[in-house]
């Protein structure tokens, strides 16, 4: 009723009007008349809806409350809805009320409960040297193909400060490689790292924090604490949050197209100079002013990097093939059946026997693909069986002039260059020996350890035999005997 109406009912009755002379004048009923006249308090109510009468559900208020309160220990996805309690009630109880009901007195339910519990955020201030971390993905072309990559950001939320690296991975030893090259860039180490379940450095759950093995050894090298935030609750670090798209917009669009990983690392080097130049922290200053106090407060790096190495131990298969993460890595025939320990980098990985003796460097991969091979993981089984090299699949990896050589010697010969291949390899790298061994066998003698091993130093250093150096002519007289022979 408008205000100017009930002021009219009060003055009137005030002046001796009866209240059904006031009713007929105003044309109202009785019993409002009455209302308005007898009313005492006259201060505004709240505008709020009354809450509404539910009679065919009050009698089962106590079981829905019940069903509503068990869910508190139950897994999110496995908790009562509206309808599985209305399903209930009809099943359990004989309720006779409608559906909407139910739905009005459970949605009353969890707003009595939940409101100003868990809704809304809060503002909060960062202490300089805090840092933030988090995950995103991106998609580049590589070489030509379309590569998934993961995009690690940091941000130092005081200054406003980003910074980001391309990653294969989001493993352990992806991220501790990582987070160093940050390190590296800023040329300090944060006071704490705020991250969340969402990297494999560690996690809560339900209040306990579980932190994986590597990045803990990660932290007490650099002298950082952690803090992991709630699950679901990315407004904990809300800084690095809205980072990762800024970045990704800004530097990764349109779809970079590259020759390796990292050249997009190149890209997000140079921008996110320029996006920290343009950058305000939360008070108005320039990041670069802010940034100084963040510095001021972060840790010196110590001397000696860290090594971003996970290792595990795998059972290798009767061809000598290693499985860790779903990808396998071939230590060579010779090791078949045996127990061997790997070690996982961002990007190789190291299989060790028994004492630590080195059986393998393997580039590393990730996801689904081909087992991972190295040449010289087959060369210690050629040696043993040298006419196996006729269906060998390091013949992929050899010239076709050096192939068609060691295809031209008997079972002796093949053992003698495959094993002085393999040698030499171990000082100068495999290319320089098998090109060391081409020119032996060019220049018609079989090649020995000796003489590849020196021809396969020079060309790795450059010199004689190097692609483009000096002429091996000098060398002539040497590999087809003579002096070779007086050593």
């Amino acid at each position: 009723m408008p205000l100017d109406m009930r002021n009219d009912i009060r003055e009137m009755e005030a002046a001796g009007v009866s209240r059904s002379e006031i009713a007929r004048k105003l044309r109202l009923s009785r019993n409002a008349v009455a209302k308005y006249a007898d009313m005492e308090d006259m201060s505004p109510a709240a505008p709020v809806v009354a809450e509404r009468q539910r009679p065919a559900i009050d009698a089962y208020a106590e079981a829905i409350d019940s069903m509503i309160a068990s869910d508190l220990g139950a897994p999110r996805k496995q908790r009562h809805t509206a309808k599985r309690i209305y399903d209930r009630i009809v099943e359990e109880h004989g309720c006779r009320g409608s559906y909407s009901s139910v739905q009005r007195c459970v949605r009353a339910w969890r707003r009595a409960r939940t409101a100003g519990t868990g809704d809304g955020y809060l503002e909060l201030e960062w202490t300089p040297g805090a840092a933030q971390v988090d995950f995103g993905s991106f998609e580049a072309d590589i070489a030509g193909e379309r590569t998934h990559l993961r995009l690690l950001v940091l941000t130092l939320p005081h200054s406003n400060a980003r910074y980001a690296v391309a990653c294969r991975s989001q493993r352990s030893e992806c991220m501790c490689a990582a987070l160093s090259e940050i390190f590296d860039w800023i040329g300090r180490a944060p006071s704490v790292l705020v991250l969340d379940n969402a990297t494999e450095a560690g996690g809560r759950v339900r209040g306990e924090v579980s932190e994986s093995h590597l990045f803990s050894l990660f932290r007490a090298h650099h002298r950082v604490a952690s803090r992991y935030c709630n699950p679901y609750s990315g407004n904990e670090k809300g800084s690095v949050e809205n980072a990762v798209g800024l970045l990704r917009r800004n530097l990764l669009v349109p779809v970079p197209c590259v020759g390796s990983v990292a050249e997009p690392n190149a890209l997000l080097h140079a921008g996110r100079d320029r996006l920290n130049e343009e950058g305000r922290a939360r008070d108005g200053r320039a990041t670069s002013a802010a940034l100084a106090e963040d510095a001021a407060s972060m840790h010196v790096l110590p001397g000696v990097p860290f090594d971003a190495m996970r290792w595990a131990s795998a059972r290798a298969d009767k061809r000598g093939t290693v499985t860790v993460d779903g990808r396998g890595y071939l230590a060579g025939p010779a090791w078949h059946s045996r127990e061997l320990v790997v070690g996982l980098r961002a990007d190789a990985v190291e299989i060790l026997a028994d004492r630590g003796r080195r059986v393998a460097m393997l580039p590393r991969a990730h996801g689904e693909g081909p087992t991972v091979r190295g040449p010289l993981s087959l060369v210690p089984a050629l040696v043993a069986r040298p006419r196996a090299f006729g269906e060998s699949v390091i013949r992929r990896d050899m010239p076709a002039g050096l192939v068609r050589a060691i295809d031209a010697l008997d079972a002796a010969g093949r053992r003698k260059t495959l094993r002085a291949i393999g040698r030499a390899s171990a000082p100068s790298g495999f290319a320089a020996a098998r090109a060391a061994a081409q020119r032996v066998l060019e220049g018609g003698r079989i090649p020995d350890d000796a003489t590849v091993d020196v021809l396969a130093r020079r060309i790795a250093a450059g010199g004689p035999g190097f692609a483009g150096g000096a002429d091996l002519t000098v060398y002539d007289g040497f590999l087809r005997g003579g002096e070779a022979d007086a050593c």
